[in-house]
């Protein structure tokens, strides 16, 4: 009862605070949701750590397998891996999804209200778009190919759609937040419970009662997951309601105060993260890169036989304050992603291709490790700061993985590089005495040449 109580203390103080974080900021290394607890908070109770094991960090998310759009008059179905699926998201501020497209389909007009949504085609074509806040509700759009990748900004309207008629489509969508929320825009207008006053709609959309009505009656309340409205409406909708999303936003990177800042890389202005560049100056490009996440890379130019695609703010300006990257992770047969640290971010992986063993230890004084062997569709955390790694244990087959951690700029320190790859070196006085070696074996450590895996 007592340690309820204490979390209960630690989290109370977190929701509190004036820490910017759009989920509550971990204090631990961990913080596993515990569902039975009859607390409420902020997110979920803390499972008490002698509890927590290895699953609470893994799913078998089957999230290579097609999933059935037929059951969607949208067309579209989306898998979320959220902290209901996965215990271990509780305070790590990460989701991930797989979006199925059939052809033709779409995911419609909605808003994650406390995510941004960063986004990369595994399959076929998709033709986005975001519409920024009032007075402007300006549109963003973009066709996507296979390996490209798209930042939806906080709160907006955005939309997918695949324009093949025969062909489907396929993405992966890690999002800034473990319980994003979705707000279908057409359902939750047309298709409350109870519904809308059809003399305010039909005010606020310009239209006769009986237009209002015939929509009304087309729709229910449904889940984003599950079933969607007619396609037909959700454009002519898309511009007109941008009204419904005014959200204050607290996140672990600088918070945004409107709907989008992105970077300005000239501006000589010195800031945490980047200068906004001018609004009038920002075009769709600046939330699209043609990053090939589709394609092989060489995992032979490092020792490890890994290489490391990141897709930060420093590559993707529309990024900056939003709080999301993603990767994609090759790994040679046998090469490993070395054991290493993100300062600034939780990291929440899914594998393509091939098997990955992979794991995390925990913080003194306990040092535990969490290690699991993943298999194609996969998913596992890593959560913030914590020394991690992954490694392809087939002699002869390659793996590959997608990631997506929550920050612009995660960054990683790789141990053995930081510790004996230093510039200039630590000393060996130091390093002997602390992995209680001699200096020789410290000096032919630091003589190696520790090449980064990151491109």
């Amino acid at each position: 009862m007592a340690s309820k109580f204490f979390h209960l203390a630690v989290l109370i103080a977190l929701v509190a605070s004036q820490a910017m974080a759009s989920d509550p900021s971990p204090l631990q290394d961990f913080c596993v949701a515990d569902k039975n607890s009859p607390v409420r908070v902020n997110g979920f109770p803390c499972k008490d750590a002698k509890d927590v094991n290895v699953d609470d960090f893994f799913l078998a998310a089957n999230l290579d397998k097609p999933m059935d759009t037929t059951k969607s008059k949208a067309g579209s179905n989306v898998t979320l891996i959220n902290v209901m699926k996965l215990a271990g998201l509780n305070t790590l501020g990460i989701s991930m999804a797989r979006i199925d497209y059939a052809p033709n389909g779409q995911n419609p007009p909605h808003t994650h209200p406390r995510a941004t949504e960063i986004l990369t085609v595994l399959e076929g074509s998709l033709y986005v778009g975001f519409v920024t806040s009032n007075q402007e509700n300006k549109l963003f759009t973009k066709t996507l190919n296979k390996g490209d990748v798209f930042v939806f900004p906080q709160g907006l309207i955005h939309f997918q759609f695949n324009p093949s008629y025969d062909k489907p489509a396929v993405a992966i969508a890690a999002l800034s937040s473990q319980n994003p929320g979705a707000i279908t825009i057409a359902n939750a207008v047309f298709g409350s419970n109870p519904p809308i006053s059809d003399d305010v709609l039909s005010k606020a959309f310009q239209v006769d009662k009986k237009a209002v009505d015939w929509l009304q009656a087309q729709l229910h309340p449904v889940c984003v997951q599950e079933k969607m409205a007619s396609p037909s409406f959700y454009f002519l909708l898309l511009t007109a309601i941008l009204a419904l999303v005014s959200w204050q936003a607290l996140a672990s990177d600088p918070s945004p105060l409107q709907d989008f800042c992105v970077a300005d890389k000239d501006s000589k202005v010195l800031v945490n993260g980047f200068v906004c560049k001018d609004p009038k100056d920002v075009s769709v490009d600046d939330f699209f890169m043609a990053a090939k996440l589709d394609m092989p890379r060489d995992t032979k130019i490092s020792k490890v036989g890994s290489n490391v695609t990141l897709i930060n703010a420093m590559r993707l300006p529309g990024l900056n304050t939003l709080g999301i990257s993603l990767a994609r992770i090759d790994y040679a047969p046998l090469g490993e992603n070395p054991p290493h640290a993100h300062p600034r971010a939780t990291e929440i992986l899914t594998v393509q291709e091939g098997t990955l063993y992979v794991g995390f230890v925990t913080s003194n004084q306990d040092n535990k490790l969490f290690s699991k062997v993943l298999n194609k569709g996969d998913v596992f955390v890593f959560p913030e700061g914590l020394i991690h790694f992954q490694f392809n244990p087939n002699p002869y087959k390659p793996a590959v993985a997608i990631a997506a951690l929550s920050s612009q700029n995660p960054g990683a320190i790789t141990i053995a590089n930081a510790v004996f790859g230093s510039k200039p070196p630590i000393s060996d006085e130091v390093l002997s005495k602390a992995f209680q070696v001699d200096k020789k074996t410290v000096d032919w450590l630091q003589a190696q040449f520790w090449a980064d895996n990151h491109n």
